[in-house]
């Protein structure tokens, strides 16, 4: 149950739905899925990388979409015909997941790896040239002429 109230921040502010949206999704989550588990590290300035634990997976196994600013990550093993063992214990999770995270606007993803049961993600935040800062100049309507300028004429 939420311990506060977000309506003075809906009234005060213009364009932050998205964020305010995140925070009830965040707050609304009891219990959130621990399954598979997974690092974000920050490579470079705006270089990111998700590393998630996918130990008996196979690249055919997983899927990778992006889709409205969520990354979405499954995984499902498929029944291998040809074996046929007895498992006596399972301490290996096989089990199909999905795994969601929110990204920012302008963050892609650039690449995926699987290597020693580790599926790596690597994201980039690209600022567009649109929402860059530039120097706005200021015009006037006439120049003024100066003490020297008055002087000459």
């Amino acid at each position: 149950m939420r311990q506060f109230d977000l309506a003075p921040l809906y009234r005060n502010t213009v364009g932050f739905d998205r964020l305010f949206a995140l925070l009830d999704q965040s707050v609304g989550l009891d219990a959130a899925p621990t399954y598979p588990p997974y690092n974000i590290e920050r490579t470079g300035e705006n270089a990111y990388r998700i590393t998630v634990a996918v130990a008996g997976f196979t690249d055919q196994d997983l899927s990778i979409e992006v889709k409205e600013n969520t990354l979405s990550v499954r995984g499902e093993q498929k029944a291998s015909e040809g074996r046929k063992a007895e498992v006596l214990y399972q301490g290996i999770a096989a089990r199909t997941f999905e795994r969601r995270f929110q990204i920012a606007d302008g963050v892609q993803v650039t690449g995926a790896s699987l290597e020693n049961g580790l599926l790596h993600l690597d994201l980039v935040r690209e600022i567009p040239e649109s929402k860059k800062p530039k120097r706005i100049p200021i015009a006037t309507r006439t120049a003024t002429p100066t003490i020297e300028a008055k002087q000459a004429a």
